[in-house]
């Protein structure tokens, strides 16, 4: 076993290697980027070296120069991971001529799978069953028209040398088919820098059933488990599981010989995928499956076979890498129980999932234990980068049955609290909670079918998790408020109670909000949330309006905070609300998914309940000065009225957005607890800015 490995990446993957490595007392050298220096994968590691800028292309692709790091750190192996340089045929080759173990297939594997068409011929020849279709090297228009008519519709046309999606197309029907080439072959350049295309018969209701196999240098090679990968979205996967649900024994055991027979075709070394295309609508199950691709990598799932094998995956890659055996025979492989995993992203899926970077500024992970597994490379207050993807972390999850680990999954991601950013949380918990989706009624296309149910929209809980939002505003003004007192001179005064005391009446915090969950008005602006809470006896009470159905609830809330959760009642109903602020920023997380509010009024505006006692004299005294005039607009909390008591001064404020109508009383007039000193007539306060309702 080599002493020293280096890492040609970075983090989850990288953090996941050197985890397994420093576990079999191998030293660990890392790399990074100008975004990458305070990483977490640079911290974990033994040593580390500088790349270069943060672009890949700048450095961790920088093939010639890891070959040296690699050198003068005497490092004996080279682990890729996976992406970047992980299926690259020349650096696996310079790695075999540095004499530097690459951990992964010998070059020319990976050069024998690097094109899709000659893959599927080699796979043809291997007899592992492959979609019909035409994967020659005749390039032509007129050829590729020809083949696609023999194949029939509909027809996938894909690139040779792509993947992600780049340089596919569906086609219908004839008319199409010119069209589709040229524009798929154009996307292959572009993306790929090779126009070949291939092209196969399209299943529609495909499921992606895939293999992990496993070879040594000695001749063995075993797969172990399968797995589906059916949840995808633009032909990248979202939730993938172990092992795959629904397939007899003798499917299984006829996939699982497909692809050692794969991996045998080509003298394959290490941990490798074999990717299937499974199709539901086939009546003859031993039929059914059809060779994909293989990946000559680890793959961004393995933990779920992990999960039901109970191996390290990484510990066997670095083993045979080293010229072990493999440390268990076909007969020894046992599954137990089935796996979940989900890939926690910085996305935004009302937005078309459009990456989101920026600062992760609160990170709450689930309880970690045989149930729960998390693979991340992120901590709390790390920049998640533009420069690459933006995954944040791998939820893991194991039970001994699909529906019990389904389970651990939904209470997983509604444990998980992330905020600073936009993310996938709740996107992928409707997924799990999805009925088709309980059922393992799926394909590929589960996404696409059951999207605006998945994504979601502005829900019923938006409302209470705004009306929680006041509260908890309220409540965090009230205890800054407890805490300035405490440290003045007079801890006493009433002045630093944030009580909203009047004599008389009731009174009545004002809180404005802008909340990301909302939809914007169709000026693009984010709506102003109005609330006033009224106090009661033993809280207050919220009247909200529903924007959408304008039908109104009465809330009565209450509760209190301790450290950063709220212990929340809202009519009956009592929970505990986790919460991060940041500034004049916080998010509640509830069991529905997280909410993101930022508070836009910083005092409270406090104000009698009835319609009659609007503006009163809170005792007796003298009025000094009116601080407007009368027709002036004012708002919330601004200073109407200034009376003089007992020696103090007190200003009268706005209690709510609207327009002074009249004053009752001059300067140095006297006035009697209760006397009406003026009245302002309000503005309409919904539950959402006037301006949104024509939104």
């Amino acid at each position: 076993m080599f002493t020293k490995l280096l890492i040609a990446n970075r983090g989850e993957i990288a953090c996941r290697i050197i985890k397994t490595a420093k576990s079999m007392g191998v030293r660990t050298i890392a790399l990074y980027s100008d975004a990458d220096k305070d990483a977490r994968h640079v911290a974990m590691a033994d040593e580390s070296f500088y790349l270069g800028g943060s672009a890949p292309a700048d450095s961790y692709l920088k093939a010639d120069v890891i070959i040296d790091i690699a050198k003068k750190a005497g490092a004996g192996a080279i682990h890729p991971g996976y992406g970047f340089l992980s299926e690259n045929a020349d650096f696996a080759r310079k790695c075999e001529q540095n004499g530097i173990a690459f951990v992964g297939p010998g070059s020319e594997a990976i050069d024998a799978m690097g094109s899709k068409s000659a893959a599927k011929e080699i796979m043809g020849k291997a007899n592992v069953p492959l979609v019909p279709g035409f994967h020659g090297d005749d390039q032509s228009d007129d050829n590729l028209v020809h083949q696609a008519k023999l194949i029939g519709f509909p027809l996938l046309i894909k690139a040779a040398y792509g993947g992600g999606g780049k340089g596919m197309r569906i086609v219908e029907n004839e008319s199409e088919i010119l069209a589709a080439v040229k524009s798929a072959r154009r996307e292959a350049t572009s993306s790929f820098g090779n126009d070949k295309l291939l092209m196969e018969r399209y299943l529609r209701q495909p499921r992606h059933v895939e293999v992990q196999v496993f070879a040594d240098t000695h001749g063995n090679v075993i797969y172990l488990s399968d797995r589906d990968c059916s949840i995808q979205r633009r032909h990248q996967k979202v939730v993938e599981e172990a092992p795959a649900p629904g397939l007899s024994d003798a499917l299984r055991a006829q996939m699982g010989q497909a692809a050692v027979a794969a991996a045998k075709a080509i003298d394959y070394v290490g941990a490798g995928t074999v990717e299937f295309l499974l199709d539901t609508l086939a009546t003859d199950e031993s039929s059914s499956f059809y060779f994909m691709e293989m990946n000559t990598r680890l793959q961004v799932e393995h933990p779920v076979t992990e999960m039901v094998t109970g191996q390290d995956l990484v510990k066997w890659q670095l083993m045979v890498a080293s010229g072990d055996e493999l440390p268990l025979t076909q007969q020894e492989v046992r599954i137990h129980g089935h796996s979940f995993e989900v890939r926690i992203y910085a996305e935004d899926p009302q937005n078309d999932f459009l990456p989101a970077s920026g600062k992760l500024n609160f990170l709450r992970e689930p309880e970690q234990n045989q149930h729960v597994r998390i693979d991340s490379g992120i901590r709390e207050n790390d920049v998640i980068s533009n420069f690459y993807d933006p995954m944040i972390a791998k939820l893991i999850v194991w039970d001994e049955s699909r529906p019990r680990a389904l389970q651990r999954l939904v209470h997983a991601l509604e444990s998980y609290q992330i905020s600073g950013l936009r993310h996938n949380i709740e996107f992928l918990a409707n997924i799990a909670e999805h009925p088709a989706f309980a059922a393992a009624d799926f394909s590929t296309d589960f996404i696409e079918r059951y999207g605006d149910a998945l994504i979601g929209s502005a829900s019923s809980e938006a409302r209470t998790a705004l009306a929680l939002a006041g509260l908890y505003q309220v409540l965090s003004r009230k205890q800054a408020a407890k805490a300035l007192a405490i440290n003045s001179q007079d801890p006493h005064s009433p002045w630093g109670q944030m009580s909203g005391f009047r004599l008389n009446s009731n009174s009545i915090h004002h809180v404005a909000l802008l909340c990301d969950e909302t939809p914007e008005t169709k000026d693009g602006e984010q709506p102003l949330h109005n609330l006033l809470l009224v106090a009661q006896a033993d809280g207050y009470q919220l009247t909200v309006i529903n924007p959408y159905t304008l039908d109104e609830q009465v809330l009565n809330l209450s509760g209190e905070l301790r450290d950063d959760v709220l212990l929340a009642e809202i009519n009956g109903h009592k929970s505990k609300i986790p919460v991060s602020h940041q500034g004049d920023e916080f998010t509640l997380f509830l069991s529905s998914g997280s909410y993101h509010f930022k508070a836009v009024l910083a005092q409270v505006a406090e104000e009698q309940v009835s319609s009659v006692d609007k503006l009163k004299a809170p005792m007796n005294g003298t009025v000094v000065t009116h601080l407007v005039d009368v027709g002036a607009s004012v708002t919330a909390g601004q200073g109407l009225l200034v009376m003089e008591a007992m020696k103090m001064e007190y200003t009268i404020e706005a209690p709510f957005d609207g327009t002074v109508t009249a004053f009752y009383f001059q300067s140095g007039e006297l006035v009697t607890d209760g006397a009406q000193l003026l009245e302002v007539e309000p503005l309409a306060v919904d539950i959402v800015n006037a301006n949104n309702k024509e939104a």
